[in-house]
């Protein structure tokens, strides 16, 4: 796996190349060491791109190597119960209207859990500003994906623990 990290004052963005899908849901769980109550991760990517792969690393990291994480595809949301605070996992990929958003209760998620969106592009006028990006993009000449991490200043310095980790 490949890394690097630009930043200015406001945010910080750290670029990945995961060569293989145990890269990907590694750094899913080494991000998940740095995640705490509040937190919204906007996972963005086409079909296959990695998304869910990902999501499976960060929620077996806090919640055990044998938790079963399926695509929250059909039933729009998995709960689990990391713990230190409720993780929510979405899969907005069926959503129709940005307005359903509403019926799941993603906003009770948004103040009192961990919430990781597939899909979060689906929210529209609903997905919060503050948030961590995650978008996900294949390479041209391999089966290895671009992955950028993207977030606010509250952001900034988990971000380069995270650069920190990768680099021991």
């Amino acid at each position: 796996m490949t890394r690097a990290a630009n930043s200015d004052s406001t945010s910080k963005t750290f670029h990945v190349v995961a060569r293989t899908e145990t890269d990907t849901a590694g750094l899913g769980a080494a991000l998940a060491q740095h995640a705490k109550r509040g937190d919204i991760i906007a996972l963005e990517g086409p079909l296959g791109s990695g998304k869910t792969v990902f999501a499976r690393g960060f929620i077996q990291a806090l919640c055990g190597d044998s938790t079963v994480v399926p695509s929250p595809t059909f039933t729009l949301v998995q709960i689990y119960d990391a713990p230190e605070f409720p993780l929510w996992h979405c899969d907005l990929y069926r959503l129709e209207d940005e307005e359903d958003v509403l019926e799941i209760g993603l906003e009770e998620a948004f103040a009192d859990a961990v919430t990781l969106i597939e899909w979060a592009d689906r929210l529209g006028r609903w997905l919060p500003h503050r948030r961590l990006s995650v978008a996900f993009a294949g390479e041209d000449r391999d089966e290895s994906r671009r992955i950028v991490l993207d977030g606010d200043s509250d952001w900034r310095e988990r971000l380069e623990g995270l650069t920190a980790n990768a680099a021991t």
